[in-house]
């Protein structure tokens, strides 16, 4: 039996994010181990998409030919229970959860419930639902009412890289890498740093600031009015060689992430041995060791002020953060670890 599968993806699966990141690259390697993946497009609007597009979205998953295992990432998958269902009766069915929707920052009570009950309606109607992290894993057993055995866990992947060489200056370069989306708490972090103004230090946000425009602008006018332009610089997306470059120049990473389903930003910020300060939230202390980090409740701007405060003042703090950092990242997994990972998954199917 050929080894082929469809990989149903929405939006643009160029798209700079940890989630179309993941997919990209298990894609890639899926096709190193001679998968044949073929990448059925569902098309933009997704996970609030207008009726027009889930019916069209819909249409297009049920026209795929049905002789091979779908994997459907959940940023759909949680809106289209019931074509999730009609799918389920005729083909294997493989949900890919990066986070569940509802966990999303910012939403209101309704449509966090609504989200919860479709996705979880939709997770009922797979064979095999993949979570990237073990705590992802337990929130959707608790929470989704998805059996254990149907679950496996395929944590992303981290490409080595050189260790971070600082600035070298007397200024703290500190770095955060993330979407502006109020999940990435990033509001939290300016004002955790207005409490530091004391200090010497300079951040540097880079992430995508087309994705959300009212947290653009609030974050934006939360920096204008604390009067940190001269020390706060968003830059939105840059090119991978930009952002290795703003990585190798870091002194310590920060982000204030309010959940995250696995971490990638954590992950990398690991591979170049970069001390972090940062938060709980979701699977961040699953992924980011406490040799290698200050990790405090999201959300909470004097406790993250505070590790800050502690990071950034010791410059001893910084190397044994550092050292741990560099200690944890041999223990990352590559991403051809995690392709083979995915593969043995799908091989359960065949």
């Amino acid at each position: 039996m050929a080894k082929r599968i469809a990989f149903a993806i929405p939006g643009d699966l160029a798209t700079w994010t940890g989630g179309y990141v993941y997919d990209r690259r298990i894609i890639a390697e899926l096709r190193r181990l001679d998968w044949a993946v073929d990448v059925v497009p569902l098309g933009d609007g997704f996970p609030v998409p207008s009726k027009e597009r889930v019916e069209a979205a819909s249409r297009r998953l049920l026209a795929d030919p049905a002789d091979r295992p779908i994997v459907i990432d959940g940023l759909a998958l949680g809106v289209l229970p019931k074509a999730a269902a009609a799918l389920h009766s005729a083909r294997p069915v493989v949900a890919l959860v990066h986070h569940p929707l509802a966990c999303e920052t910012g939403l209101a009570r309704s449509m966090a419930k609504r989200l919860r009950d479709s996705e979880r309606s939709a997770l009922a109607a797979t064979h095999i639902v993949i979570a990237t992290s073990d705590a992802t894993a337990a929130l959707l057993t608790d929470r989704f009412d998805v059996s254990r055995d149907r679950l496996r866990v395929v944590q992303p992947g981290t490409d080595r890289a050189p260790y971070s060489i600082g600035s070298g200056g007397r200024r703290l370069q500190l770095l955060s890498v993330g979407a502006i989306v109020p999940r990435k708490g990033f509001d939290v972090l300016v004002e955790a740093l207005t409490k530091a103004t004391d200090l010497s230090w300079q951040l540097t946000i880079v992430g995508d600031r087309s994705r959300d425009r009212e947290a653009v602008e609030h974050l934006d006018a939360l920096i204008a009015r604390r009067r940190l332009e001269g020390r706060i610089q968003s830059t939105g997306k840059v090119s991978s060689e930009c952002l290795a470059t703003h990585y190798a120049r870091a002194d310590l990473f920060v982000l204030a992430s309010h959940f995250e389903g696995y971490g990638m930003a954590y992950a990398e910020a690991i591979a170049h041995g970069l001390p972090i300060v940062g938060t709980t939230g979701g699977a961040i202390p699953h992924t980011v060791p406490s040799s290698a980090s200050r990790l405090v409740p999201p959300g909470n701007v004097d406790a993250l002020a505070k590790a800050l405060r502690e990071v950034m003042e010791s410059d001893a703090a910084r190397r044994a953060l550092a050292a741990g950092a560099r200690a944890a990242a041999a223990a990352l997994p590559s991403w051809a670890q995690c392709g083979e990972e995915f593969a043995r998954v799908l091989d359960e199917l065949r």
